[in-house]
């Protein structure tokens, strides 16, 4: 046990010996600097006589030409569509159309067999015939006063009475022709001669393609800047073709869901070239600003006083608070606290102080 412990006592000694002997000599050497270039910054500068250069990158702020833009989707749809069906129930025994060709209003499509309803228009025409005749008498007895005004009027009313069914008669056989309610082109027919049809049965779809509508929604807050008749460009999926249209309608309620207003644009498509249904992509021009200052978003910083820039003046970087208007999704308009001609620091942003020395790596100047 006592060797043990004078073991121990023995290694204690020895450690603490050489920590007397070598300390001073690793305090010297960490202590010493050494002679070589200084070093680098953490912002990408020079650290040398206890102050930071930093490199950054500049833009000269110009007149220029700021625009805002909505961009959004759509849907091209018909200027006109309907299913065609019959107002009456019975049996087809015409049609008078070519799927896919194009037909003018009031064109006969197709018709239902309406023989029982021209045999009563038959029966009634006659009874008409003989009381018009009924009348003619009646009326020269009445002038001569060898009949009673109220006999006269009875025959008057008959032949009144029969002129109503001769109506409602004419009118129900109208319901079993199919006429084209407008010009367009027919598409693919349901049925064939002999089918059945009701009054929920669709024959064919008629659509009117000139012109066209665009339609699509804008957010909210855009709503009391869009007027009738406000300019819409759209290009169509597959096309590099830019197409003009005018905004004609727009939706009295914001849908609830989704906080945007729909609205409905028209275009000419007087070729036709376009078909409804396809998917657009839309741009509506909100403002345009010539001889403006603007600036790249990146640029600006906010805080809780408001928002600053820092330009190069003197090789320094200077601190600036400004007030902004228009903002796009690249750039933000300045309205006051910078001049043309200032040159804007657009990199390291997070390490720029005010005051702080600053080498131009590039400038960039856009006219």
């Amino acid at each position: 046990m006592k060797k043990r412990f004078r073991l121990i006592i023995t290694i204690l000694l020895i450690v603490i010996l050489a920590v007397i002997i070598f300390l001073p000599k690793i305090n010297k050497s960490s202590g010493s600097v050494s002679s070589g270039p200084p070093a680098r910054g953490s912002g990408g500068g020079m650290m040398g006589q206890g102050r930071q250069i930093l490199n950054a990158t500049g833009f000269v702020i110009n007149p220029t030409e700021l625009s805002e833009y909505i961009n959004t989707t759509g849907t091209l749809r018909p200027d006109e569509e309907v299913e065609l069906s019959f107002e009456t129930s019975g049996k087809i025994v015409e049609i008078n159309f070519t799927e896919g060709t194009r037909v003018r209003k009031g064109d006969l499509l197709a018709k239902i067999n309406d023989r029982p309803l021209q045999a009563q228009l038959q029966k009634l025409q006659a009874q008409k015939k003989l009381a018009e005749e009924k009348e003619f008498r009646q009326r020269s007895l009445l002038d001569r006063d060898a009949i009673s005004r109220e006999s006269y009027d009875q025959i008057v009313t008959e032949l009144q009475t029969i002129q109503a069914d001769i109506n409602l008669i004419t009118a129900r056989i109208s319901e079993t022709e199919l006429r084209a309610p407008f010009d367009g082109i027919i598409g693919l027919r349901y049925l064939s001669e002999g089918s059945f049809a009701n009054t929920s049965t669709k024959i064919a779809r008629l659509v009117k393609n000139s012109p066209i509508k665009v339609e699509f929604s804008i957010p909210e807050r855009y709503a009391d800047r869009i007027r009738i008749g406000y300019p819409v460009s759209f290009v169509i999926d597959g096309s590099q073709v830019t197409y003009k249209a005018d905004v004609y309608a727009l939706d009295p309620k914001v849908d609830i869901n989704t906080r945007t207003i729909i609205l409905r644009a028209l275009y000419p498509n007087r070729n036709e070239e376009l078909k409804p249904g396809r998917f657009a992509s839309i741009t509506l021009l909100l403002e345009q600003i010539e001889g403006t200052m603007a600036i790249p978003s990146e640029a600006l910083i906010p805080e809780m006083e408001g928002e600053i820039v820092y330009v190069y003046r003197n090789g320094r970087a200077n601190r600036l608070r400004v007030t902004t208007g228009l903002r796009t999704a690249a750039e933000i308009q300045i309205v006051e606290g910078l001049i043309f001609g200032d040159t804007l620091l657009t990199s390291g942003i997070l390490q720029l102080r005010h005051n702080l020395p600053v080498e131009l790596d590039s400038v960039i100047n856009r006219k």
